[in-house]
């Protein structure tokens, strides 16, 4: 299922790095930065979430919320957050309910092998639960810059 500018943004709950549960229901009246990314701790997932970490205090200023998620469980994001001084919420999708929902659970190809995995694909969400904006293909490193540049 692919989804589109427009449509309500599916609902979730999800444990984050510490374990607590968020549910994008209760960030109802704010706007959201859903980011999908395939895997902790790897090399564009790493440059990826630090780009985004050096922008949060611009985010925070235009009133967004950050949401990092990946199939990796609860433990992992611990590690990946500690390491990389990450304060934005990551969370877990380990039973991959939400990346289906989005659509971003999709066939890749790697070295000439293909298997099941997160397709790099970011959710811009209005206050109204509504998708404003997707980025698919996102470049890791450009990632945060070409979201605030759509939002100033």
């Amino acid at each position: 299922m692919k989804l589109s500018i427009g449509e309500k943004a599916p609902l979730f709950s999800l444990p984050d790095q510490n374990g607590a549960a968020h549910n994008l229901a209760d960030m109802a009246g704010k706007r959201v930065l859903l980011y999908f990314y395939p895997k902790d701790d790897t090399g564009g997932c790493t440059a990826q979430a630090c780009s985004i970490e050096a922008a949060l205090p611009d985010f925070t200023k235009l009133g967004i919320t950050v949401f990092g998620i990946s199939v990796d469980p609860v433990k992992s994001h611990a590690k990946f957050a500690a390491k990389y001084g990450l304060s934005f919420t990551l969370l877990s999708d380990e039973n991959k309910e939400v990346v289906e929902k989005y659509g971003v659970w999709s066939k890749k190809k790697f070295m000439g092998r293909e298997y099941m995995g997160t397709m790099r694909t970011s959710f811009l969400i209005g206050r109204d639960g509504i998708i404003e904006k997707i980025y698919e293909n996102v470049k890791p490193e450009a990632h945060a810059a070409d979201v605030l540049a759509d939002l100033t």
